[in-house]
C-alpha cells in the first residue's frame, strides 16, 4: 500500500467546530474515508491511500468553510459530507468541495428562537429552487427527507412578505389503523391529529400567538383535503401533505381548486399509503397524467436526503433495498406466470 500524506492548517475555532465532541465528527471522517488524522499544533495531517487522503481533506475544507462563516458544524453536515465524497466519481474535480456551502447560503426563514432554516442536502436544495421556479411542486420522498417542513417555511416566507394573502393547508384524513367516526368530539377534533404535524411547523416557524391570530382572520386555514371542494383557492399558498393517500378524483378534484396568484407544493411518500390495496393512489397517477405539463416540477428525494437521526436514514434505505427485492421477486413470479399461460 502506497500511503500518502496531506497536511492541513486550521485554526482553534474552526477544529472547535469540525472535530466534534470528543473528536467524534473526526474519527466519522476516518472511518469514511478509511484515513489517520493527526493534529499537531493547528495543522492536520491526513495519511492514507491518495484517494482517501483527497477525499478526507475534501470533506474537511467543506467543513471549514461552513464553520468560517459562522455556521454550527452539525453531525448530519458531517454525514452528508461523507456521503457525497464517497459516491463522486474517482475523476471527479475540486468544484464538488464547494457544495455544502451552496446549500448552507440558501436562507429560507428563522424559527420564533432565531434557528435558521436552510436546506441540508443536495437534494433539499432542489427541491426549494424548484418551489421558487414552478407554480406547482411535487415533493417525493421517505420520512424525514424535510419535503413538508420546507414547504412550510417556504409558504410562511411568502406570506409574511406579503407575495401571497393567505396559505391553506391540507390533507386527506385517512387514518392509519383507526375509525374516524369511532375517535371523539366534532369532525374538526376527528381530523385534527392527522393535521397536527401542520400545527407544529407553523408554531415552530410562525410562533402560536401570531399563528392564532392569522387563524382567526382566515389567513391560515387548515382543513381536510374534503373542504376543498367547490372552492376556488386565488392568491394563497396552497400545501396538500400527505398526498398517497388521495384517490384520482380527490387529487383530480384538488388541482383543479387552484386560482390565480397561488403556489402549490404536493408532498408524499408512495411506500406509505393508508388506501386500500385495490384503491390507486391519486399521487401516482397524477406524476403519470401531469409529466409534460410545464410549471409543474416533480422532485424526488431519497434516504441520503434524510436530515432527522443518522439511524433514520439506514432504516429508510433498509427498506428502499427490501422493497426494491420484494418487487423484483414479483416482477419474476408474474412473468413465470406468463410463460406457463402461454
Amino acid at each position: 500500500m502506497n500511503e500518502t500524506e496531506i497536511k492541513m492548517a486550521l485554526t482553534v475555532d474552526e477544529m472547535m467546530n469540525i472535530f466534534g465532541q470528543n473528536d467524534s465528527y473526526l474519527k466519522k471522517i476516518e472511518k469514511g474515508c478509511g484515513v489517520e488524522i493527526i493534529d499537531r499544533d493547528g495543522e492536520l495531517r491526513i495519511i492514507g491511500e491518495a484517494a482517501g487522503t483527497r477525499k478526507a481533506s475534501g470533506i474537511i475544507r467543506q467543513l471549514a468553510q461552513l464553520s468560517s462563516k459562522g455556521t454550527y458544524v452539525e453531525e448530519q453536515s458531517v454525514d452528508y459530507a461523507i456521503s457525497l465524497k464517497q459516491s463522486e466519481n474517482e475523476s471527479a474535480d475540486e468544484d464538488n468541495d464547494n457544495v455544502l456551502l451552496e446549500i448552507d447560503s440558501d436562507l429560507i426563514c428563522h424559527t420564533t428562537s432565531g434557528k435558521p432554516i436552510k436546506p441540508k442536502t443536495l437534494g433539499q436544495k432542489q427541491y426549494v429552487d424548484a418551489i421558487r421556479s414552478h407554480m406547482i411542486t411535487f415533493g417525493l420522498g421517505p420520512a424525514g427527507t424535510g419535503k413538508t417542513y420546507l414547504a412550510m417555511a417556504m409558504a410562511i416566507t411568502a406570506f409574511q412578505k406579503e407575495e401571497v394573502g393567505r396559505i391553506i393547508l391540507t390533507r386527506p384524513a385517512i387514518e392509519a389503523g383507526e375509525k374516524l367516526g369511532f375517535l371523539p368530539g366534532d369532525l374538526q377534533s376527528k381530523v385534527d391529529p392527522y393535521l397536527r404535524p401542520l400545527y407544529d411547523a407553523l408554531y415552530e416557524i410562525m410562533g402560536a400567538e401570531r399563528f392564532m391570530a392569522n387563524m382567526e382572520k382566515g389567513l391560515i386555514e387548515v382543513a381536510p383535503l374534503a373542504y376543498m371542494r367547490g372552492r376556488t383557492l386565488d392568491n394563497a399558498y396552497i400545501i396538500l401533505d400527505e398526498a398517497q393517500n388521495t384517490t384520482p378524483a380527490q387529487m383530480k378534484m384538488f388541482l383543479t381548486r387552484i386560482g390565480f396568484g397561488s403556489k402549490v407544493v404536493i408532498t408524499g411518500d408512495s411506500s406509505q399509503k393508508d388506501l386500500s390495496p385495490d384503491t390507486k393512489s391519486g399521487l401516482e397517477v397524477a406524476q403519470t397524467v401531469l409529466k409534460n405539463v410545464d410549471e409543474i416540477a416533480v422532485m424526488n428525494l431519497t434516504s441520503r436526503d434524510v436530515v432527522r437521526h443518522p439511524l433514520v436514514q439506514k432504516i429508510v434505505k433498509a427498506y428502499e433495498e427490501y422493497e426494491k427485492k420484494e418487487e423484483a421477486k414479483k416482477k419474476r413470479k408474474n412473468s413465470i406466470k406468463k410463460q406457463y399461460k402461454n
